[in-house]
């Protein structure tokens, strides 16, 4: 017979009752609650964060509005920028290559062939026409052209192109009559443009006349001068003329003491042309009385 005072029975907690009611083996319910406790906290620090990055966010768009953003200096620096950029040059401008310049030929009669008209004291032709073709050279590099100084027979003279050429000479040093005085122009006549060789022509005729005061002698033009051998060898494009600056023996004065004039009054004729001056309009270089 067993004493059921001498033995006593602990209490049965209400979570034992449960779990001996249901028979199911709860043990590992610390575990649960832990991992529940667990993923609670994570998810509130979650939402914790989406708060926290909205206020920065409202913030910002309440401190940046666009009003506030695009300011007035900032537009202004923009605006700037804008029109710099639209100045500048999209591409670097290519140096431009200098035009090549016009180019005159100036024949010194004689030279390189034969001596011409040969004076009494041994002066000779080609040295006068020499002496003026190289000044008439001069005067036309300092106008800023290119300028050939060409023998009688010079190798060049086939198909010479250029804007003019003019070929130098002097008549004899022998006393012909008292009227053997003065200058003579022709011109070539047979070239496919007559009117520039006419105007060539004036343009010589008024010039020289007016600087060397000296008269122009057309009774003595010669074949020799208007069939002048040149004008059939240089290009058809070129516009020529061959002048004889005086006589040797009545003009030697002006010839070999006023040189430079002589000179001027053909590098002006052939400018005249080029430049298409008008006529019987004195220079203003001094003249001869």
């Amino acid at each position: 017979m067993t004493d059921f005072n001498s033995k006593r029975i602990p209490p049965v907690s209400d979570s034992q009752s449960n779990k001996k009611n249901f028979g199911t083996d709860f043990s590992g319910d610390d575990d649960f609650i832990d991992s529940s406790e667990a993923a609670g906290f994570n998810m509130w620090g979650a939402l914790q964060t989406v708060f926290s990055v909205a206020i920065v966010m409202a913030t910002l768009f309440t401190m940046w509005n666009p009003s506030n953003l695009f300011s007035n200096q900032i537009l202004d620096r923009m605006f700037r920028s804008s029109a710099i950029n639209a100045t500048l040059p999209t591409e670097i401008p290519l140096t431009p290559t200098p035009s090549p310049k016009p180019r005159i030929g100036i024949v010194a009669g004689h030279w390189g062939n034969d001596s011409g008209a040969v004076c009494q004291d041994g002066y000779t032709e080609v040295e006068l026409n020499q002496k003026i073709a190289s000044l008439v050279r001069d005067d036309l590099v300092n106008e800023g052209y290119e300028v050939d100084l060409l023998q009688e027979k010079d190798e060049r003279l086939f198909e010479y192109a250029a804007l003019a050429l003019v070929s130098i000479h002097n008549d004899s040093c022998d006393y012909i009559n008292n009227d053997a005085s003065g200058f003579k122009v022709a011109a070539a006549m047979s070239s496919v443009y007559p009117e520039k060789s006419s105007r060539l022509l004036a343009c010589l005729t008024d010039r020289y006349g007016s600087i060397t005061n000296m008269k122009f002698h057309a009774g003595t033009v010669t074949k020799d001068m208007t069939n002048y051998h040149t004008f059939s060898e240089i290009h058809a494009d070129t516009t020529a003329a061959i002048i004889e600056t005086g006589f040797m023996n009545l003009d030697r004065q002006i010839l070999t003491e006023h040189t430079d004039l002589v000179a001027r009054g053909i590098s002006q004729g052939v400018l005249c042309f080029i430049r298409n001056e008008d006529l019987n309009i004195k220079p203003t270089q001094d003249i001869l009385p």
